[in-house]
């Protein structure tokens, strides 16, 4: 457990927001806390972007959406891999972790500004930055189902049940963070000056347009086989035991 709030604290947790105690216990599901990513001075070092299930249209294209964004973020904007996450209850969520903490604001503009260019299709919460959020691993307490980070690959798997029935390993959650890096601020406003430059513009890709694949170099994939995915977690010294592995 200490390894895997030591990669949380890392990349998105603000100093001070929960004391290990309280952490442990909404992490082993004895409580369901909504954290606040944002600290009292206003300033921020994580943005979630969720991508909950669209109404009646096809069953994976948040999914699908969820992939184009993060290839798009990472191809286009120059980011590192963003860690993926199911909510336990209707979709996935993009997690981007920032190195040096920005206003709320800004990152509330930014994340305007990627809606506009990559997911115009999708709303986005006008306190997307703001508002507390259920950091993963926890127990969604109306679904009765877990919340978790999970291997990119995975995620095809989840389109019509975004939940684990049983609780994630510890060292699985921490194993999907710990290669996972923050983006620097020069990275950040290069990328936002870049979408501030082309506000108005026609979005720059659509979902339908696009295909995910598997690279060498980190992208997000759509789709991957049992085999990739036990051989990651094997290469992390991880059994793998989550129930998706094995259903049939």
């Amino acid at each position: 457990m200490q390894k895997l709030i030591s990669e949380l604290k890392r990349l998105y947790l603000p100093v001070r927001t929960l004391s290990p105690e309280l952490l442990a216990q909404h992490m082993l599901g004895q409580i369901t806390l909504s954290i606040n990513l944002t600290t009292d001075d206003g300033l921020t070092r994580a943005m979630v972007i969720a991508f909950p299930k669209m109404g009646d249209r096809e069953e994976t294209q948040h999914w699908n959406l969820l992939c184009a964004v993060a290839n798009a973020l990472q191809t286009q904007l120059g980011f590192p891999a963003p860690a993926v996450s199911i909510s336990g209850a209707d979709g996935y969520g993009l997690w981007l972790s920032l190195d040096t903490p920005v206003p709320a604001t800004q990152a509330q503009e930014f994340l305007k500004l990627l809606q506009k260019a990559y997911f115009p299709e999708m709303e986005l919460r006008a306190d997307a930055v703001s508002a507390p959020v259920e950091l993963p691993p926890c127990l969604h307490q109306s679904s009765g189902k877990w919340a978790a980070f999970i291997h990119p690959g995975m995620g095809a798997a989840f389109a019509d049940e975004s939940g684990l029935e049983i609780a994630p390993p510890f060292a699985g959650q921490a194993a999907f963070l710990e290669g996972l890096h923050s983006i620097s601020e020069p990275q950040f406003l290069h990328a936002l000056n870049t979408l501030q430059q082309s506000h108005g513009a026609a979005p720059i890709i659509s979902v339908l347009d696009f295909k995910c694949t598997l690279t060498q170099d980190g992208l997000l994939l759509r789709d991957a086989t049992l085999e990739d995915i036990v051989i990651f977690l094997h290469s992390k010294n991880i059994e793998p035991t989550f129930r998706h592995l094995i259903r049939k």
